[in-house]
């Protein structure tokens, strides 16, 4: 198990079971973790002695998360419902409740521009510790957000890559390790392939045991340790300073994750440009994003419409059902 979390209530073991059971389906396991992390707590507050969670319990439980968004407390009902039918599913009774309705405001993602984009890269190069450190990550932030805007990867797909996923004489990068369980291969373009073997040549010259071997991690800090999520996103805030992005006045972005979406959005401003249709454009870019249907790709073709109107003149009658009225209208993808 990727990380090893030690729980301590009487659900210490099927917490255990169940995520062994969600790795081998190739699930990642960080919000299953987490939110095995605040029941125990929970139960271990309340004295549970038994492996049985009643209404009363889920109900006492959500009372005590009134930090979390609407958002938030969904996911976290999804995962507390699944536990409870494996619960059933092992012979212990515990409560199905329903899911809580979807009812948070629709977001909508941050879009950089391209001028934005190239800002980004420029910084990321320029990027110096403040302070002095034995253990940084920097080594790894140029390549890996170039990496991001090239593949459209998501940032936890890209911090499981191992030495082995990159196939330097194919130039394509395999993905196991996916939101959908999906793997899927991406093609690396020359400017990528450049930037990744310039990198591993210089991981490479560090005196680290092991730190080329297949199974070790693609992005490592200077003391060969994989990057952790939250390292990125802190040196990712710092780079929006210094190309003087401003936060969202809600607080939410732009995010590193952003640069999907972006990825997204000029892709298919390209190729539509290049005189692709539109409606043959929305399969590619959906397998390209490793999305499951096409209904997660529609919200960028719904962004491309209002940020490039232009484009609505390229399209032909048979895809004008894909430019709804409003067009943000049912936008939820934050995480697509």
């Amino acid at each position: 198990m990727s990380k090893q979390i030690v729980y301590r209530s009487v659900f210490a073991p099927y917490f255990n079971s169940f995520l062994q059971m969600k790795e081998q389906m190739g699930f990642g396991l960080s919000k299953f973790q987490e939110v095995f992390k605040e029941l125990d707590s929970f139960f271990l507050t309340t004295g549970a002695t038994e492996p049985h969670i009643a209404r009363a319990h889920i109900t006492a439980w959500s009372e005590t998360r009134i930090c979390d968004k609407a958002r938030t407390l969904y996911d976290k009902h999804s995962i507390i419902r699944q536990f409870c039918h494996y619960m059933c599913h092992l012979g212990y009774e515990c409560y199905i409740h329903r899911l809580p309705r979807q009812n948070w405001p629709p977001f909508i993602p941050y879009v950089f521009s391209h001028e934005q984009m190239d800002n980004i890269f420029q910084a990321s190069d320029k990027l110096t510790l403040p302070y002095r450190s034995m253990t940084s990550v920097l080594i790894s932030v140029p390549c890996l957000i170039r990496l991001l805007y090239s593949t459209g990867m998501r940032i936890g797909e890209a911090l499981s890559l191992k030495n082995e996923d990159v196939d330097f004489s194919h130039k394509s990068i395999l993905l196991k390790r996916t939101k959908n369980q999906i793997e899927r291969l991406l093609p690396v373009c020359p400017s990528l392939f450049e930037v990744l073997t310039q990198y591993k040549a210089c991981r490479d010259r560090m005196p680290i045991k092991g730190i080329s071997a297949p199974t070790a991690s693609l992005f490592v800090s200077t003391i060969g340790k994989p990057i952790s999520a939250c390292s990125i996103n802190r040196w990712f805030r710092e780079i929006l300073v210094q190309c003087g992005i401003p936060r969202r006045s809600d607080g939410e972005g732009p995010r590193i994750h952003d640069i999907r979406h972006t990825t997204a959005v000029h892709s298919l401003i390209k190729m539509v440009r290049d005189g692709m249709d539109i409606y043959c454009a929305m399969p590619i870019l959906s397998v390209f994003l490793g999305h499951k249907s096409l209904k997660g790709t529609e919200t960028y073709v719904r962004l491309t419409s209002e940020m490039y109107p232009e484009i609505l003149g390229m399209e032909s009658s048979i895809t004008s059902f894909v430019f709804p009225s409003n067009p943000y209208k049912e936008i939820d993808h934050g995480n697509d």
